[in-house]
């Protein structure tokens, strides 16, 4: 079994719907993923992801209302084989409670799956309209199937 995280800032926007959108994809293709998500901050511990995030997700057919954010913490490290991160912030955040290169190789920025090397960004739809979780959906999605075709092809 692969065990793979998801992680942005707050664990309400963008990493549960990451986390839904890899799980929905996962299932499809019957394979046997441990997919979760957290946030790298404490500010919404326990809470269900963002209102707009559910709705863009339920757009898709995809159900994350009964997720809770937590926080990324040192164990993380040691539960999962894959941990994406969506913008260079959190990259940082998460990199720097590595406790060895093992940890760091883990942790990579989610949008390096669909553009190599480009260290490029899933923004924040937090402050935004409904087309910014659109488009978020819209970048997730290409790269939770790229994820889930790599899974497919290891397994």
């Amino acid at each position: 079994m692969t065990n793979i995280l998801m992680v942005c800032l707050g664990n309400i926007c963008r990493s549960p719907l990451a986390e839904g959108i890899l799980r929905a994809k996962t299932e499809k293709l019957g394979l046997n993923v441990k997919i979760d998500s957290a946030g790298t901050s404490n500010y919404h511990i326990g809470e269900h992801p963002d209102k707009r995030t559910v709705l863009n997700a339920m757009n898709h057919g995809i159900d994350v209302s009964k997720l809770k954010a937590r926080q990324f913490i040192v164990d993380d490290f040691d539960a999962f084989d894959r941990i994406f991160v969506m913008d260079s912030s959190n990259y940082s955040d998460v990199i720097s409670l590595a406790r060895n290169n093992d940890d760091k190789r883990k942790v990579e920025l989610l949008l390096n799956c669909v553009y190599p090397m480009s260290n490029m960004s899933v923004p924040d739809p937090y402050f935004g309209g409904e087309q910014g979780f659109e488009n978020v959906y819209i970048l997730l999605d290409k790269a939770c199937e790229l994820i889930a075709e790599s899974l497919q092809t290891t397994s």
